[in-house]
């Protein structure tokens, strides 16, 4: 009896090397649905902000929830936005200069400014009415805000080189702190378990950070030196820890031992803003290199980022109900332009979770074995069939890969699988190449590689069926995965026919584009070459 004839094996391509997003990058990625709005006098965003969470029940005893709304600072006016529909509620512009420093209380009731004439106002949301000016500050007042846990206390910041804290009764300032040699851009009251004491914090141009004390004097109660002028300060919400930007770097900086911890240096400009987002788990950063990047909060490592076309001012990860879950990233630009990206949710939990899996098994020092449990899970929800058929062989830097034979359903011979076992192989070549089965083809080649008949089935062809032949090469000659297979094609074709160039202007324009794609190809491989020697020249110096 004779013994059955079996079909070919299968022959497909290795997997290239995957290019799928991790569960961090997914998570921002989800910031989808992009509003772009250009600010109304064409100014700069100078501030994003959201009312901050109340330190205690007791100061706001009638707030149930956070106040529904973020505002937007350009030029001189005050926009309050709805974070649940992101739409323009209002409108405040009775500033004679251009508004820096904005604030509104955790209530949301109330809103404090300050502004380039150095005046602080303080504004009734809902009616606009200006409720208190002050104008002890004698220039550019940069930063305004409410104190979470007290609803009459009010810090800022100014050019004058002062801190000063105001209370929303009194017709002056409460107190005023000196030590600041130069501009005050950035402070605000310190969260956690330093916010019942009161203390505050500043960053300045005169390259420090400086920590106050107002229970005991109006002198730096601590003092942190940077290298370059101070342009945003962030403390950590367990409030021991401080983050300032500095240039192109962020300083981590640890009140308790007084001194730094870490020097977060990715951006390549200067950084001009920080927010937290998950809940303090990351901190986002914007520069002037257009760059906004995302860190998680234990290692300091970039889990993500993105580009915008503009300069970077301010950003904000504006977060909503109880749970206070990231909801839009609203981001500022130089040239006057408001995004405002907003994160899909349903399907988008499980993926948090898986997200939140995979860092904490990077940050224990288990990646690898999350990764086999994720794959492992993977596999076996794709049914026992596929794990049992597991035998197929992969190598490094192979060409092809051979599937394994499925025993289940013997598949009926193809024509060309009967023109191959019979040994007519130009008639098996002409048939796959035909069709625009890419399976088939590799199949087929492959099979006249092992059974040295490649060059039988390329011989004694004619003006058309030779095209296809020289077609499928220009074609696949540039994918890495077959460039090995279409010079050997390639090379046979011109061994056997190049006496035969110049009788056809088809065949002749065929080879000689083909020449032009394998001239720019060896090119390219030329210039990698160059900046791999560049890049080793880099790494031992």
């Amino acid at each position: 009896m004779a013994a059955p004839v079996l079909p070919l094996q299968q022959v497909k391509l290795p997997a290239l090397p995957s290019t799928k997003l991790t569960p961090e990058q997914q998570y921002w990625k989800t910031f989808k649905n992009a509003l772009l709005i250009p600010s109304p006098a064409n100014g700069p965003i100078n501030l994003i902000t959201q009312p901050s969470a109340p330190s205690s029940a007791a100061a706001f005893p009638s707030l149930t929830q956070p106040p529904d709304v973020f505002t937007v600072t350009t030029g001189a006016r005050v926009q309050i936005y709805s974070i649940r529909t992101r739409k323009l509620l209002r409108t405040i512009t009775r500033f004679d200069d251009t508004v820096r420093g904005t604030d509104v209380r955790p209530d949301g009731r109330v809103l404090v400014t300050g502004d380039d004439t150095g005046t602080v106002q303080v504004f009734d949301v809902t009616s606009r009415a200006i409720l208190k000016t002050w104008k002890d500050h004698k220039q550019p007042v940069w930063v305004s805000k409410f104190n979470p846990s007290d609803p009459t206390s009010v810090f800022t910041a100014s050019d004058d080189r002062t801190v000063r804290l105001w209370d929303l009764p009194s017709q002056s300032s409460q107190r005023t702190f000196h030590g600041h040699t130069d501009y005050v851009r950035s402070g605000g009251f310190m969260p956690g378990s330093l916010a019942s004491s009161g203390l505050l914090f500043s960053g300045s141009y005169d390259r420090t950070v400086r920590l106050w004390d107002p229970r005991v004097d109006t002198r730096a109660a601590m003092t942190f030196k940077m290298a370059a002028p101070i342009e945003s300060v962030l403390p950590m919400p367990a409030g021991t820890t401080v983050l300032a930007a500095a240039d192109n770097k962020i300083a981590v900086l640890d009140i308790v031992a007084g001194k730094p911890l870490h020097l977060i240096q990715s951006h390549q400009k200067t950084v001009t803003s920080l927010a937290l987002a998950s809940n303090g788990e990351r901190l986002v950063s914007g520069s002037l290199d257009g760059h906004l990047k995302v860190f998680e909060t234990t290692g300091w490592n970039v889990v993500s980022g993105s580009k915008y076309p503009s300069p970077i001012l301010s950003l904000r990860a504006i977060t909503s109900g109880v749970a206070q879950e990231d909801k839009h990233l609203a981001v500022g630009m130089q040239s006057g332009l408001l995004s405002i990206k907003t994160r899909l949710s349903g399907q988008q939990k499980a993926k948090e979770r898986e997200r939140r899996k995979e860092m904490q098994a990077l940050l224990d020092g288990r990646l690898e074995e999350h990764d086999r449990k994720v794959a492992k899970q993977k596999q076996r929800g794709s049914g026992w069939e596929k794990r049992l058929r597991g035998h197929d062989f992969v190598g490094e830097g192979v060409d092809i890969v051979i599937e394994g034979r499925d025993r289940r359903k013997r598949a009926r011979e193809q024509r060309w699988e009967q023109d191959l076992r019979k040994a007519r192989y130009g008639a098996a070549l002409d048939q796959v190449l035909a069709s625009r089965d890419r399976t088939a083809q590799l199949t087929l080649l492959t099979a006249l590689r092992h059974r040295s008949a490649l060059r039988a089935a390329l011989r004694n062809r004619d003006e058309d069926t030779l095209q296809p032949v020289l077609q499928w090469v220009y074609k696949n000659i540039t994918e890495p995965r077959l460039v090995r297979l279409s010079v050997e094609v390639a090379m046979n074709v011109l061994d056997i026919y190049s006496g035969n160039l110049g009788q056809s202007a088809q065949i002749d324009k065929m080879v000689e584009r083909l020449h032009r794609r394998v001239r720019d190809e060896v090119e390219m491989a030329h210039q990698a070459f160059e900046t791999r020697g560049m890049l080793e020249m880099l790494k031992t110096t």
